[in-house]
């Protein structure tokens, strides 16, 4: 099944759902009854996205309209902005190439944003060439009652580097997806996340990574707090396929439950047809320390204080990846207010 196809159709049968294993936690066929009109095109003034002030180079995509392919030559190096921006309650598509060339190196600050119940895909496919190396930072901020899909296709060359971060507040339903083609051939991949959580938002992050060859490297981690009645996703899964040896595959989900009501889905998954490989995964949902929460209490720290410094130290580690120092406290900033709020 297919959003495109159902947006383009105008057909909610074609919606994926549960009855399909990849969106079986994010079924957006059991919930749309029926697609809104096709958005319009936005004439105004959206604002200032969250990573303006680090880039030059800054593009604004509302409604689906205005992506223009973003391009790297060979050995430049850039920062773009990108803002996906949805307006009003319409339904639209948005559809995003990278193309960044050999020895070139792009830092991709990308961000979403609506302000009422839409339905938006992006579809985004990035391709590196031999030697290049990309920072992919994705702030993913929709509002409470939108339908938000991002998937991204990247495609790896031999001595690439990928590292990617998401950070997202969730949705009605709200889904980042990331699929890589790893070549080996001593290419690195970084994916990390962060989800915060709170009253009925959704947010689901998926990952597939297929390793093809010898020598390649993926580290990833996503560490998530829900609250109130959200629900948070990880799906993660690495294959390795045949003769890809020496391939060095990570994977670690953390999550921690706040609230009784509030839940947590999760999915780490390897698929290794390989032998000589180093992989390993690792999967924890709990609450937080009562012991560092009383210690912090006996320091004569207010209850909500010492929680907010937990989870913030907590998520901390994902956010300390970031290689980007600007992008790094702005994310750092907007992780803060949400959990302090």
């Amino acid at each position: 099944m297919s959003l495109t196809a159902a947006i383009r159709d105008r057909d909610v049968a074609e919606l994926p759902g549960k009855r399909d294993e990849a969106w079986r936690w994010t079924d957006l066929r059991g919930l749309i009854r029926k697609l809104p009109p096709p958005s319009e095109p936005f004439v105004g003034d959206v604002g200032d996205g969250p990573f303006d002030a680090l880039a030059r180079d800054r593009r604004v995509i509302v409604n689906g309209r205005g992506a223009e392919p973003i391009e790297i030559a060979r050995g430049s190096t850039a920062v773009v902005a990108a803002r996906f921006v949805s307006q009003g309650a319409g339904v639209h598509v948005a559809r995003l190439n990278i193309i960044v060339g050999a020895d070139a190196r792009l830092q991709l600050l990308e961000s979403y944003e609506s302000d009422g119940g839409s339905v938006s895909q992006a579809v985004l496919t990035i391709t590196l060439g031999k030697g290049a190396a990309i920072e992919r930072v994705v702030l993913a901020q929709d509002n409470a009652e939108a339908i938000s899909v991002s998937q991204a296709t990247v495609t790896l060359a031999p001595r690439a580097r990928f590292a990617q971060t998401v950070v997202a507040s969730g949705a009605r339903r709200q889904r980042i997806e990331t699929r890589v083609q790893h070549p080996g051939g001593h290419a690195e991949l970084r994916l990390d996340g962060v989800y915060l959580l709170a009253d009925k938002r959704h947010s689901d992050q998926t990952t597939v990574v297929t390793h093809e060859s010898t020598d390649g490297t993926t580290v990833q981690l996503t560490k998530g707090v829900v609250r109130d009645q959200a629900r948070g996703i990880f799906q993660g899964r690495i294959v390795v396929e045949e003769g890809a040896d020496r391939t060095d595959a990570r994977m670690g989900h953390h999550a921690l439950i706040l609230s009784d009501r509030a839940e947590v889905d999760a999915k780490p998954e390897l698929e290794i047809y390989a032998d000589d490989v180093a992989c390993a995964h690792g999967n924890t949902v709990g609450a937080l320390d009562e012991d560092a929460l009383f210690y912090a209490r006996q320091r004569g720290m207010p209850e909500a204080d010492a929680r907010a410094m937990l989870t913030e130290a907590f998520i901390g580690e994902v956010v300390d990846r970031i290689e980007h120092e600007g992008a790094r406290e702005v994310v750092r900033a907007w992780a803060v207010e949400r959990l302090r709020g």
